[in-house]
């Protein structure tokens, strides 16, 4: 043993040779920060995706609020600690620009969408015009008609086509799009109507019909820097969510450009 290290020593010696090494193969998050997002629900699926790869380019932490974008809106003006605002209604982005809530020249048309009608299981396409026979006495989920915007955008829809009175009191509407798929894809509802987007993430849906754009208003996704302390990383985020290959990546999970500029 003589020249030799103690065998307590020679653990010692090693274990912090590991810890060495697995300090210089860490990911270099000394100066992480968290950027927080508050986004309409129906973009869950694909913000979800983006977000966790603008993290492990960047080291930083995107924490992302859903909901309704009524919700999100009034909660932004209230002073939520919200970094960026991501709504799926134009309406709704104005009432949180003119209550002072943004960063003055942070706006942007960031996505648009379809509506559509969609059915629970495998379901052939549908006429809207049939849709209060095909109802009966049962229900059709849609998001609150006066304050989601998918709801909103639906009552239009069926206003347009002279059914929206006659398909009112069937209506159950929830607090978001992403709660009326729901009812749609559990079997509650045997109809609903949501955003083609939202379509696509459920295996037990199917979509009967696709409303014309001329129904509506235009779907738009403005995005916004919240004016809220420390926006330098929320500037970063928005740039890149604006950036060509972001935008395609939304365009992969369904979205379109927008259907407007503002």
């Amino acid at each position: 043993m003589h020249g030799s290290l103690p065998y307590p020593v020679l653990y010692r010696c090693a274990a912090a040779f590991l810890i060495c090494l697995c300090v210089i193969s860490a990911p270099r998050l000394s100066g992480a920060e968290t950027v927080t997002v508050f986004a309409a629900a129906s973009t869950k699926t694909a913000l979800d995706q983006i977000a966790t790869e603008w993290q492990q380019e960047t080291g930083h932490v995107v924490r992302i609020s859903y909901g309704g974008s009524a919700t999100l809106a009034r909660q932004v003006l209230a002073g939520a600690p919200a970094n960026l605002f991501l709504s799926a209604s134009t309406d709704w982005m104005d009432a949180a620009e003119a209550g002072g809530a943004l960063v003055g020249g942070s706006r942007f048309n960031l996505l648009g969408n379809r509506l559509v009608i969609v059915a629970h299981g495998h379901h052939a396409k549908i006429d809207p015009m049939d849709l209060p026979d095909l109802l009966q006495d049962r229900r059709l989920a849609m998001g609150l008609v006066n304050a989601v915007p998918a709801g909103q955008y639906g009552k239009q829809a069926l206003q347009a086509l002279g059914l929206w009175h006659k398909v009112a009191p069937q209506v159950a509407q929830t607090d978001n799009v992403r709660a009326a798929l729901a009812l749609v894809a559990s079997g509650e509802a045997p109809y609903g109507v949501v955003y083609l987007t939202d379509a696509r993430i459920s295996e037990t849906v199917s979509v009967v019909a696709v409303f014309d754009d001329a129904l509506h208003a235009p779907i738009v996704y403005p995005l916004a820097v919240v004016n809220y302390p420390d926006t330098a990383l929320a500037m970063m985020f928005a740039s890149y969510l604006r950036s060509a290959d972001v935008l395609s990546r939304f365009r992969d999970l369904g979205f379109s450009a927008p259907g407007a500029a503002k």
